[in-house]
């Protein structure tokens, strides 16, 4: 079994751990566990995944040393509130870095999205950046399981060691950055502040907090964007992120739109009209 270990934080919530040297995709294990009863409070980790998947189906590589953690939710009714759970997501783990990885300045990246009010940003709808530069992932993936219950995998991916280099935007790695934090390390920050923002987000009614904690991390707040919606690109200002955590943009004619999907980008590339 992989070195990995939860905080005990987590350990005294009962939260659980499950690690693998190498698995498939830590989320579609984390749904067969449901699917079989697991009651959830897992979490699924290894620092080697080969069929693990992005949005939209796209590919998210996980060669040896990045991580791969899914954390199995179960609940109860309302899926939309269980949506939010990748925002709680992106804070546990931006949290987590500020924890692990030193202090000293990342610089503003290619994409035009760092502002420097934080080292790690979070992207709408489910990036971490650092240096303008794509991070790590979140992808949550859902299964009905009857009498009005779901299973919620919270899939997050980070380049701990090495990051793809044939994206058409920027990505990074921790050891890019100049960091020696290994995947072990980060996830015993990461259960620990996962804990801590769950316990904000508090099945949904604390999503107020969660979207005010998020807007203080958020990458292009208030600079150019460009988002691609089923093959169109709408341009404007990034205002903020409604009550449903809904990307909200004023658009070049000056009117206030709302978007609950779409692939986001910043800054020169946005202007440019590379995408």
């Amino acid at each position: 079994m992989a070195g990995f270990t939860l905080a005990p934080t987590a350990a005294a919530e009962g939260f659980r751990l499950e690690a693998h040297e190498v698995v498939g995709s830590t989320n579609a294990l984390a749904l067969d566990h449901a699917r079989a009863g697991d009651p959830g409070r897992l979490w699924i980790v290894s620092k080697r995944q080969e069929s693990g998947r992005g949005r939209r189906g796209r590919v998210w590589a996980t060669p040896q040393g990045n991580l791969a953690a899914t954390l199995l939710v179960v609940i109860d009714g309302d899926l939309k509130s269980a949506a939010t759970l990748g925002f709680v997501a992106g804070l546990a783990l931006a949290d987590a870095l500020d924890a692990v990885v030193p202090g000293g300045r990342i610089a503003v990246g290619l994409d035009g999205a760092g502002s420097g009010r934080n080292r790690f940003e979070l992207k709408w709808p489910n990036d971490v950046l650092a240096s303008g530069a794509k991070l790590a992932g979140i992808l949550l993936e859902s299964a009905l399981l009857g009498e009005g219950r779901f299973a919620v995998a919270v899939g997050i991916g980070v380049n701990v060691v090495a990051h793809p280099d044939d994206l058409p935007y920027p990505a990074t790695s921790l050891a890019a950055l100049g960091s020696s934090c290994d995947a072990e390390t980060l996830f015993l920050a990461l259960s620990d502040a996962w804990s801590v923002n769950a316990r904000l987000w508090d099945s949904g009614h604390g999503l107020s907090a969660i979207r005010r904690r998020w807007l203080e991390r958020a990458a292009g707040l208030g600079g150019e964007v460009a988002v691609r919606i089923d093959g169109n690109v709408v341009r404007g200002t990034f205002e903020t992120i409604d009550e449903d955590c809904r990307f909200v943009i004023r658009d070049e004619s000056g009117a206030r739109r709302t978007i609950a999907a779409g692939d986001v980008h910043f800054g020169a590339v946005a202007s440019a009209g590379a995408i």
